[in-house]
């Protein structure tokens, strides 16, 4: 284990040393132990970071939850529990869609402003108002930040809590999760590292309509995610702040079969269906195909959809963030892993990235230990 954090350490601070990476965390569980946690660069092991997609697991897992309890079914329609939502062409709308990102709403409301992401209740009202772009079901395409409000309100709804409440109470406090926030306070500011971008966030004609849509210029960026009102608000699509051993002691739950520290939260039935592969057509939004579970992204070939940082196998699930921060669990190796970083560089191919280099290493590190 020496040897490895050693490595790690090592490669982070190559990276640190080049310029290429400015703050990182990564975390590491095997069989539910904490092999791993180190940082480099302008941030320690308790620092905190946004995390920007990575929210969508945790929030995904919540609604799991509920699942196991028996108060809700994928396939049951959102109206069923959100009537306001079951209009203007959503009323077939399942949860199943929406985890898988086929319920045809990535579109953000028009208009869309920073200020109006912090207020719950205006989000939901005008996401309620839209109309799908495809017959639900059809196709799928990236929700990035309608997700959180849809998932999120059907957990609300149900649970009768605050999601930010339901998640603490549920899933964290479980786990001793200490160090994930949906809508840190004023105690926790200090300890956020604030996001920069490799270079200013440009759209220069490659990105489809439909992306802009999705992921409006005026609300993706760093500036946006570090502006402290963002920080304080409960924005579940994009939006949590955490650090990489609270990401990987969440996907640490989930490798273990539903088991982690002595306590059983989901059931190994439960875990297998997360992670079944749901749909592998082409993304409307990103433009290429990708490997989804049921609100969790897939390993497998990248060549059919898979992400390679995540695993080669496809029995591997979790997601990545668009600062290329990761979270995901490898139920076969018994693997959790985390990483979180404030340089934003969502260009930078998958195999090129930090998260795709530290995988590897300690996915070959964990292989050297098991019996032959």
């Amino acid at each position: 284990m020496s040897d490895l954090q050693s490595n790690v350490q090592d490669r982070l601070e190559g990276y640190i040393d080049r310029g290429d990476e400015h703050a990182v965390q990564v975390a590491l569980y095997v069989d539910g132990v904490q092999v791993l946690n180190v940082a480099a660069g302008e941030c320690t092991t308790d620092s905190l970071f946004c995390a920007w997609s990575v929210t969508k697991g945790i929030v995904a897992t919540a609604l799991h939850l509920l699942v196991d309890r028996g108060q809700v079914d994928y396939d049951h329609r959102i109206g069923d529990y959100w009537p306001e939502f079951a209009a203007h062409g959503k009323e077939s709308v399942t949860l199943r869609h929406a985890l898988t990102h086929c319920a045809g709403i990535p579109h953000m409301p028009p208009g869309c402003t920073p200020e109006q992401l912090c207020d719950w209740d205006l989000m939901c009202d005008a996401i309620a108002k839209l109309e799908p772009l495809w017959r639900p079901g059809s196709q799928t395409g990236y929700h990035f930040w309608t997700f959180g409000w849809i998932v999120g309100e059907v957990i609300r709804r149900v649970s009768g809590q605050p999601l930010e409440q339901f998640i603490a109470q549920e899933v964290c406090e479980p786990l001793g999760i200490r160090d994930f926030h949906l809508g840190i306070d004023d105690a926790a500011a200090p300890r956020v590292v604030p996001l920069r971008e490799d270079r200013p966030t440009v759209y220069d004609g490659e990105l489809s309509d439909l992306y802009l849509r999705a992921a409006p210029p005026a609300l993706t960026s760093a500036a946006v995610l570090n502006r402290p009102e963002i920080q304080r608000a409960c924005i579940p699509g994009c939006g949590g702040i955490t650090s990489a051993d609270a990401i990987a002691s969440h996907y640490a739950l989930l490798a273990g079969g539903g088991e982690f520290g002595g306590r059983r939260l989901l059931s190994r039935e439960r875990i297998n269906t997360m992670r079944e592969l749901q749909t592998d057509a082409l993304d409307q939004v990103a433009g290429k195909r990708y490997r989804k579970g049921l609100g969790y992204f897939l390993g497998g070939d990248e060549a059919l959809g898979g992400d390679p940082r995540i695993g080669d196998v496809g029995g591997e699930f979790g997601h990545p963030g668009y600062s290329r921060a990761i979270g995901f669990a490898d139920p076969e190796r018994n693997l959790a892993f985390g990483l979180t970083k404030s340089t934003m560089n969502p260009l930078c191919p998958r195999e090129k990235s930090v998260a795709y280099v530290l995988a590897e290493m300690v996915r070959t590190w964990v292989d050297a230990q098991r019996p032959k």
